[in-house]
């Protein structure tokens, strides 16, 4: 039985449209292996389930061979006679048939592969739902896959279903807390310095934490996981890539690669590519932007929280930033065998990459963040990583996450993962950073430290600091 834990929000606004006791359209996008089809089949727990899935586009599969998968799987789940579709209608028709004036939740996972290759797919199940579906009170069509691009191409940005679509459901990770939760409910018995070295990585993605094997550590997981031959995650990175992009994969690859080095604006990606031309490489980042593996915003002025006119690109997927910066470069190595260095945490540097590798986590969970330093969302103008570009008057720095609030402070954080207790040394640093930040006049700056594995009394007990935050204390209760 599939673990389920969070998704709250999710199946609150799922669970508004029933009540509305009329047909709807519900699009769930999100990365591959975030849970898409799992939070359907939550949501239809008490309620007729019809659950069709595209097959993975391998050669020689065709059109045809999709709508075969489709009649087997309706002749599986329904018991109804074993039927051939010549075309897309005829496919629909026949589901209308089966569905009555109960309440019926009919999933169609991996939409784009089930379609994908039938030009008329699209205008068919379009017109099957103005005819047929749309007239059956008890139905909630969900349609959803990994490939987002496709799904706002042919779904939400298509004239023919303007209006149609009465929910989007965009599904992130499972939040620091569920995800801390997840592993607890496996029975992982880890310190949190184990449990956070894991979700720094899996970025609680619930299919790579149901991996997770609870009699192991941290390390032997991380291991067997990402480093040993036969893992299923070995070649996730290579799927995820070809099931999204296709021949286009290696263009997308590079333009991660120097993402993982930190923020960059779309100008400076196209200067380090050598390319001439930035219209391939706007396509491409809206792309994984949309796939879920990139966030982009705007730099601020500080002065008046005005966005600026240049965006800046992060590598927000833990999962990707790791395989790419540790993974890939040993994957010769890892397919014969005889890579053992990231065995039992042996893998050169561990501790820095963890540190980089939490802060991309605990930047994904900023509901988290505000909550743990006592901040409304509606007392903040900004907030994101924030770099501060060296002029001939200033020096420049980079901070980890800035808050900028509406009483005109600035919240320095700072994210430091360590199993052992961070010495007074840390206190110079952000003292360092708090002074080169350059700040409008009438403005205060506050420092934050969020740390894992404790802190000297200086450190507690000095005034420089705003907040001091133990991450066990909020996510072992």
């Amino acid at each position: 039985m599939k673990l389920f834990l969070g998704r709250t929000h999710e199946l609150n606004r799922l669970g508004r449209l029933k009540r509305l006791k009329r047909a709807s359209i519900v699009v769930i996008k999100g990365r591959r292996r975030v849970g898409k089809s799992t939070l359907a089949e939550e949501f239809a727990k008490g309620k007729r389930f019809i659950s069709l899935s595209g097959l993975t586009p391998t050669p020689g599969i065709t059109a045809q061979k999709q709508r075969d998968i489709f009649a087997e799987q309706i002749w599986l789940q329904l018991k109804v006679p074993h039927v051939t579709f010549s075309t897309w209608t005829d496919a629909f028709h026949f589901l209308s048939a089966q569905i009555n004036t109960e309440e019926t939740v009919v999933l169609f996972d991996e939409i784009s592969w089930m379609g994908g290759l039938d030009p008329s797919f699209l205008g068919s199940l379009k017109t099957w739902w103005d005819q047929e579906a749309s007239k059956k009170p008890g139905l909630i069509l969900i349609l959803c896959g990994s490939i987002s691009t496709w799904i706002e191409k042919n779904i939400l940005k298509s004239t023919g279903f303007v209006g149609r679509i009465s929910l989007v459901l965009n599904l992130k990770p499972l939040s620091l807390e569920d995800s801390v939760l997840f592993l607890r409910k496996k029975g992982f018995s880890g310190s949190l310095y184990e449990v956070l070295k894991i979700l720094s990585i899996t970025g609680g993605i619930p299919w790579y934490l149901d991996l997770i094997d609870p009699k192991e550590s941290a390390d032997q997981n991380i291991y067997e996981l990402c480093f040993e031959s036969a893992s299923q995650l070995v070649n996730e990175f290579q799927t995820i890539f070809h099931d999204l992009f296709e021949r286009k994969g290696e263009s997308y690859q590079k333009i991660l690669q120097i993402l993982i080095e930190g923020m960059r604006t779309q100008k400076e990606i196209q200067d380090l590519l050598g390319l001439n031309d930035g219209g391939t490489l706007s396509d491409q980042l809206k792309n994984l932007v949309a796939a879920g593996f990139i966030s982009e915003h705007y730099h601020w002025s500080l002065k008046n929280g005005a966005l600026g006119k240049q965006k800046l690109y992060r590598l927000s997927d833990c999962f990707l930033r790791f395989q790419l910066k540790y993974v890939e470069p040993y994957r010769t190595l890892i397919e014969q065998g005889s890579y053992n260095k990231a065995a039992k945490g042996a893998l050169p540097g561990w501790d820095t990459i963890m540190g980089f590798q939490l802060e991309s986590l605990l930047l994904t969970n900023r509901e988290f963040l505000f909550n743990a330093l006592g901040l409304d969302f509606s007392t903040v103008t900004r907030d994101n990583p924030y770099i501060q570009t060296p002029t001939t008057r200033r020096k420049g720095c980079q901070i980890d996450y800035l808050i900028q609030t509406k009483m005109n402070s600035l919240i320095i954080c700072e994210f430091k993962f360590s199993k052992n207790e961070l010495t007074s040394s840390v206190l110079n640093e952000l003292k360092e950073k708090a002074q080169t930040l350059s700040a409008p006049k009438g403005f205060g700056k506050a420092l934050a430290l969020f740390h894992i594995g404790g802190v000297s009394p200086k450190i507690d007990e000095s005034p420089l600091l705003y907040r001091v935050i133990d991450l066990r204390d909020l996510l072992e209760k």
